[in-house]
């Protein structure tokens, strides 16, 4: 092999390898089906919650929160038959899955030390505050604008659930999962099918 059928071989190589890493990160994977789905769920119990409290004074209403537990089973069997039938797993959604782990234990701790301490007031906007980073972060990752303001905007109504009381915080949270969850699980859902 001479020098110059040597530098065509590295160069077609390095056309191929950077041909399959253009094509990963330029083919949009999220669906936007999990943020979809959470977002529902969790406004679905939010509403069931506030209206439980506000219209029964039922103070066993935040048991409907137990209906999160069989999501997280689904998104486990979700996740482990994507697994199986992606091809190729990009770094972007590694990136991504270890924000929303990060962000699944920090919340766990974050909890469990405001009710060791009485602070039962201030879980929401805390939780707000936490729902903020992966997505804010995730949209950085993707490069998806609705995410970054979503973060943003569970932020700003953090602040302003310190100063309402634990039912009305309900509401805001409802909110925040609108803006930061369901209206980008929309758009990601769109642009996945425009883009595959």
């Amino acid at each position: 092999m001479n020098e110059n059928e040597k530098q065509m071989t590295e160069a077609e190589s390095l056309s191929i390898i950077s041909g399959m890493i253009n094509h990963a990160r330029n083919r949009f994977s999220e669906t936007g089906h999990l943020y979809l789905l959470w977002g529902v769920v969790i406004f679905v119990c939010c509403i069931t919650q506030f209206i439980m409290l506000y219209f029964f004074k039922n103070q066993n209403a935040y048991y409907v929160w137990y209906a999160t537990w069989v999501v997280v089973i689904y998104q486990f069997y979700y996740l482990a038959r994507r697994k199986k039938r992606q091809r190729v797993k990009t770094y972007p959604d590694e990136i991504i899955g270890f924000v929303w782990f990060t962000f699944v234990i920090c919340s766990f701790i974050l909890v469990y030390i405001l009710i060791k301490n009485n602070s039962v007031n201030a879980i929401n906007a805390c939780i707000l505050v936490m729902y903020g980073m992966p997505t804010f972060l995730s949209g950085i990752i993707l490069r998806f604008k609705p995410l970054r303001i979503g973060g943003i905007i569970c932020w700003l109504i953090a602040i302003s659930a310190m100063f309402t009381t634990y039912q009305y915080q309900l509401l805001l949270l409802a909110l925040a999962v609108i803006a930061a969850w369901i209206i980008p699980g929309y758009l990601l859902r769109a642009k996945f099918k425009k883009e595959n």
